[in-house]
Order: structure tokens, then C-alpha cells, then sequence
């Protein structure tokens, strides 16, 4: 029984190991460029992780990609943007500012600005009594409470 889990357990780290990504650059610029890259790409899949981090397939399939375009001799640039093209503006870290994603940046700002207006109406339109007078009135509601 023993054997057969060490059996089990020797085929899983080899194809762990066989699975993980090794590349060659040219040059240390290439590298540095790629390992980049790769840490701010996000894996479409993970949603939480960039894809130098991430195990899902699609992951594999984008530092691939990223290593051919570096290879290839693009620029950072370049790459973001075939990746933009392809999985959508998502996968960067850094999303642009446009017209549709302009209530991300300023639904905050607004609701602090509507929260703020809240509270000073409040504050105003409630007339602060005289506390002789709220003594008063509470002690004639006890009084009729006696009768």
C-alpha cells in the first residue's frame, strides 16, 4: 500500500515539475521585461493573481504568449496591448479611465459628497430647544399621566 501511494505521489510532482515554464532570453533586458510583464498581467481565471503566480491553463497559455512577443522583440506596450485586445482591459491591474468606467473612479467621491449634504441638512432643519422647556413639557405629560 505504502508503494503504491509513493508511486502516486513521485507521477504527481513529475508532472508538477514537468508542467513548469522555463524560458530562455536573449538578452537580461528580455527577461526582466517578460518577469514584468507577467507580474502585472492578471489571469482572467484566478481573477486575483497575475499570471506569473497563477497555475490555470489559461495563465500557461499567456506567459507563453508573452514570451514569444517579448522574443519578438516588442515592447512592454505593445504586449499589454495584444493582451488588452485579446482578454479585455480586465487583465490589466491598471484599468484606463473611459466613459464607461468613469462611475468606478467617481461613485466614491460622489457618495461621500451626498453623505456629507445629508448630514448638514439634518443638522439644520432640527431647531434646538431650550432644555428648560424640554424639562417642562416632560413634566406635564407626567402630570396628565398621574390623572
Amino acid at each position: 500500500m505504502k508503494t503504491v501511494i509513493l508511486t502516486v505521489l513521485l507521477l504527481i510532482s513529475a508532472s508538477v515539475v514537468a508542467t513548469e515554464d522555463s524560458y530562455e532570453f536573449d538578452t537580461p533586458q528580455q527577461r526582466q521585461l517578460f518577469l514584468s510583464l507577467t507580474e502585472e498581467l492578471r489571469c482572467p481565471m484566478c481573477q486575483n493573481q497575475n499570471i506569473a503566480d497563477s497555475d490555470a491553463m489559461i495563465a500557461h497559455d499567456m506567459r507563453r504568449k508573452v514570451y514569444n512577443l517579448v522574443k519578438q522583440g516588442k515592447t512592454g506596450d505593445e504586449v499589454i496591448d495584444y493582451m488588452k485586445t485579446r482578454y479585455g482591459d480586465f487583465i490589466s491591474y491598471k484599468p484606463p479611465v473611459t466613459p464607461v468606467t468613469m462611475w468606478l473612479w467617481l461613485a466614491p467621491v460622489l457618495f461621500a459628497l451626498l453623505a456629507f449634504v445629508i448630514v448638514i441638512v439634518r443638522r439644520k432643519s432640527t431647531p434646538l430647544e431650550d432644555m428648560a422647556a424640554k424639562l417642562a413639557k416632560a413634566e406635564a405629560m407626567l402630570k396628565q399621566g398621574d390623572k
